[in-house]
C-alpha cells in the first residue's frame, strides 16, 4: 500500500489488490517506529496521521522474573517523533488508501485474491485474481509481491527461499486491562514462560512465546492450564484468564525467519516479508517493510514514470535493501537462540543477563536499543517528487 501510494503520487498508474474485503484483523504488525513516522513528516502528513486512534511509547522495558529493567529510550533520536506509536493496522492502511485517493493514477481492488503469475517469454507480465464474481487478469511493466511470509507471488515465481530457523511460536490474545494495571512493558520472562504485553488502554494484547511447534501440546493440556500459566505469569491476571473460553480466543503466529535469495525476476520485484519473513522480535517487520516500500520508489519510481524501467535496475532494490534485512535478521537470530530459548527450556529463576543490566543502570547505554529499534540500520527517506498532474481521482 505505502509503495503504491509513492508511485501514484510520482504520476505511475498503480493497482494495489487485497484479497479480503476489509483490513479488520486483530495481532497484526502495528509498532509504527520512528523511522516511519519521520517519513510521514517528510510527505507532510504526519499531523494529519497522528490523529488517528494511537498510543505513544517514549520507552521500552521488561520484567525478568520479579526485577523491572529498562531498555530502551526513545526520547533522544533525532528524528521528529522520539517515541513509537501503537496503531491497528487497519487504520494504517485506511490511511494510505485515503491518501492514494487523491491521485487519479491509484487504485485498489479489494477482495481480490492473487492465484497466479502471468508468465510471457521468461518474465512476468501481471497477475491473474479470484474475485467475487469469477476471475480478474491485471497486466503491468512491473509486478510487486508484497503479499506477506506465505506469498503467493513468490511461490508462482519459483523463488528460491533461505529458512533461517525460528525456535519457537507465539500465541495471541485479549485479556480486559483494569484501572490500577503495571504500564507498558516489553517482556515479562519467568522460568519456562515469555510473556508479551501490549496496552490497548481498554484490554491487554497479549503474546504468549512458546517452543516452535508446541501448540498442539498445550491444547490437549485443556485451557484451564494454559489460564493458570498466564496466571501464574501475571497473577494480576488471576480473575481475568476466564474471558479465554476457550481455543478459539487464542491465535497461533507461526514465527518464520526466512529470506529470498533473489528478490526479483523479470517483470517482478518481492519487498517486505514477501522478501523476508522477520521474527516478531522487536516489532520490526511493518518498519522493514516500509523502508523497502521507500526504496523501490526512489530506485524505480522515476523508471516507471519515464518508460525506461530495465530488469537490471530491480535488483538495485536488493542491493539497496539486503544489508539492513541481514543485519536485522542476524540480530533476532541471536536474540531467539541465546535469550529465548534459554528462558523457555529454563527451570531455575531467572537472572538478568549483564549486557541489560548494563543498559538499565546507565541511562545513556538506552539510546543504542532505542537507536536500533526505532531506526534500523538503514532508514530511507522520501526522495520522490510529487506530480501534481496525478492529482484530481
Amino acid at each position: 500500500m505505502m509503495l503504491g501510494f509513492l508511485l501514484a503520487r510520482m504520476g505511475v498508474d498503480i493497482i494495489v489488490l487485497e484479497k479480503h474485503a476489509d483490513f479488520l484483523r486483530d495481532f497484526r504488525g502495528d509498532t509504527i517506529h520512528p523511522s516511519t513516522l519521520e517519513l510521514m513528516y517528510e510527505l507532510g502528513l504526519l499531523e494529519e496521521f497522528l490523529k488517528r486512534p494511537h498510543q505513544r511509547v517514549k520507552q521500552i522495558g521488561g520484567q525478568v522474573g520479579s526485577e523491572t529493567i529498562k531498555i530502551g529510550d526513545f526520547t533522544h533520536l533525532s528524528t521528529h517523533c522520539k517515541f513509537l506509536v501503537l496503531m491497528p493496522q487497519w487504520d494504517f492502511l485506511n490511511f494510505l488508501i485515503e491518501q492514494g485517493k487523491k491521485y487519479s493514477t491509484f487504485q485498489v481492488r479489494m477482495q481480490a485474491e492473487v492465484t497466479d503469475l502471468i508468465e510471457e517469454n521468461g518474465r512476468i507480465a501481471g497477475v491473474r485474481a479470484k474475485i467475487p464474481d469469477g476471475e480478474l487478469e491485471v497486466r503491468a511493466a512491473l509486478t510487486v509481491g508484497a503479499d506477506g511470509r506465505k506469498s503467493i507471488v513468490r511461490e508462482r515465481a519459483r523463488l528460491q527461499v533461505t529458512d533461517l530457523g525460528a525456535p519457537m511460536d507465539v500465541l495471541w490474545m485479549r485479556i480486559s486491562r483494569r484501572p490500577g494495571d503495571p504500564g507498558q512493558t516489553l517482556g515479562h520472562a519467568e522460568p519456562g514462560g515469555l510473556l508479551v504485553m501490549i496496552d490497548r488502554e481498554d484490554y491487554w494484547q497479549c503474546g504468549f512465546v512458546i517452543a516452535k511447534g508446541a501448540f498442539d501440546e498445550i491444547k490437549k493440556r485443556g485451557i484451564e492450564k494454559f489460564r493458570n500459566d498466564l496466571a501464574r505469569l501475571e497473577p494480576f491476571w488471576g480473575d481475568r484468564v476466564h474471558e479465554l473460553r476457550d481455543w478459539n480466543d487464542v491465535s497461533l503466529l507461526t514465527v518464520k525467519v526466512d529470506r529470498l535469495e533473489r528478490w526479483s525476476r523479470p517483470g517482478l520485484l518481492c519487498i517486505g516479508d514477501a522478501a523476508h519473513a522477520m521474527s516478531p522480535i522487536g516489532g520490526v517487520g511493518i518498519n522493514l517493510a516500509i523502508q523497502d516500500a521507500v526504496a523501490t520508489a526512489n530506485i524505480l519510481g522515476p523508471k516507471l514514470a519515464s518508460g525506461s524501467l530495465r530488469d537490471a535496475d530491480l535488483e538495485a532494490v536488493q542491493r539497496r535493501r539486503e544489508f539492513p534485512t541481514r543485519a536485522t535478521q542476524k540480530l533476532q537470530l541471536t536474540i531467539q537462540n541465546r535469550i529465548i530459548v534459554g528462558v523457555l527450556t529454563s527451570s531455575h529463576p531467572l537472572t538478568v543477563p549483564w549486557p541489560l543490566r548494563l543498559v538499565n543502570d546507565w541511562q545513556v547505554l538506552r539510546r543504542i536499543p532505542a537507536r536500533v529499534i526505532g531506526m534500523g540500520f538503514r532508514p530511507e527517506h522520501i526522495r520522490t517528487p510529487e506530480n501534481s498532474r496525478a492529482r484530481g481521482a
